[in-house]
């Protein structure tokens, strides 16, 4: 039995109806020497790519293998939010995003009900039962075999059936992803079938494309590709993270500000650069304090790398700095960072 299928230890599967047919298959698609088990990459990739995605209100419940069946009620960093439709998680998330540099803890009210990875609907009585999930959910993980959320088919595919003998049976039509996900999940072994290529998929990269998919090799690079993108978008949401706490737990100055080789940073001598947690930034003239203060805003954002957007108001030495920097290198006490819209135009900060 496969791992994917330990999520369905918490509940019974739905049955579904499948369109069938015995039309005959043009041999060129229906001849296909890839024939494929139960147990094959395919059927992996397949399930994988069909499960049901919880991931999207991982901010709320933090479990990617779910996700929560509205109404429900939570307390958000001490705030008791109710959330009635998928409108409502702004509340959540701008609670979340008030601080930078704090715990941030979300406490949900037992009991509420979930949609699992198989589609399945389950009601939540206590904490004990949500551990349950997270622990499975853990395990799929950790085994690479969670939910693939970077490629969506574009139905209808069409699944031509086998016997033994390789010959050709039949086909099924599938015209959701909750009907491929039963199809394949439910397989026997003694079942073999293949896609009928070509069929197309919408991939998440570097950018959202729709591309046509030929073969089952062609499918484990399309898959390969996108996982390994998602890798990099998440270290690069973790950099993001302890770049933004390292500017926030400290006081900088700018160590060297750099545009096609000549260096500025004596105008920013006599200044200290302070981050705050709610997103503010403010540059302190330490030397003389008659100068006023100048004011200004930040942001951390990542996709593939991380970047720091500067924005300081009515002070033209600092016009400068008003940059989507990407981040070249970060340590606990400096942060190298060059212009996105200029390569020659870099700026080293670093903790006081």
């Amino acid at each position: 039995m496969k791992n994917l299928k330990l999520i369905t230890a918490l509940c019974l599967l739905a049955i579904f109806s499948f369109t069938s047919c015995q039309d005959e298959i043009d041999n060129e698609n229906g001849d296909n020497p890839n024939t494929n088990t139960a147990n094959s990459q395919t059927a992996s990739n397949l399930e994988r790519a069909s499960a049901y995605d919880g991931s999207f209100d991982d901010f709320l419940d933090g479990v990617s293998c779910s996700s929560i069946i509205l109404p429900v009620t939570a307390t958000v960093n001490g705030t008791q939010v109710s959330i009635i439709s998928q409108s409502d998680y702004q509340q959540v998330i701008d609670i979340l995003a008030q601080f930078n540099n704090d715990n941030d803890t979300v406490v949900l009210q037992f009991p509420f009900a979930v949609t699992l990875s198989n589609y399945t609907e389950v009601v939540i009585a206590s904490q004990s039962d949500y551990d349950e999930i997270m622990n499975v959910c853990e395990t799929l993980e950790d085994a690479g075999e969670d939910a693939i959320s970077c490629i969506d088919f574009n139905f209808p595919i069409t699944i031509l059936t086998y016997s033994l003998d390789f010959e050709q049976t039949g086909s099924v039509v599938v015209e959701t992803e909750q009907q491929l996900y039963t199809y394949i999940n439910s397989m026997g072994d003694d079942q073999l079938f293949s896609v009928n290529y070509p069929i197309t998929a919408t991939v998440e990269g570097d950018t959202s494309q729709t591309i046509s998919i030929n073969s089952d090799a062609q499918l484990q690079a399309e898959i390969s590709d996108c996982l390994g993108i998602e890798s990099i978008e998440e270290q690069a949401q973790n950099d993001a993270d302890e770049v933004e706490m390292i500017l926030v737990d400290g006081v900088f100055e700018v160590q060297s500000i750099i545009e096609a080789g000549v260096d500025t940073a004596v105008d920013f001598a006599e200044f200290t650069i302070d981050f705050a947690n709610d997103l503010s930034v403010v540059a302190e003239n330490v030397v003389n304090t008659t100068v006023q203060d100048v004011q200004g805003t930040y942001e951390v954002t990542s996709q593939t790398e991380v970047h720091v957007n500067l924005t300081f108001s009515n002070n033209t030495t600092f016009n400068i700095l008003n940059q989507n920097w990407v981040v070249t290198n970060y340590s606990s006490t400096s942060i190298s960072l060059q212009s996105t819209t200029n390569a020659a135009l870099t700026l080293v900060l670093t903790q006081i």
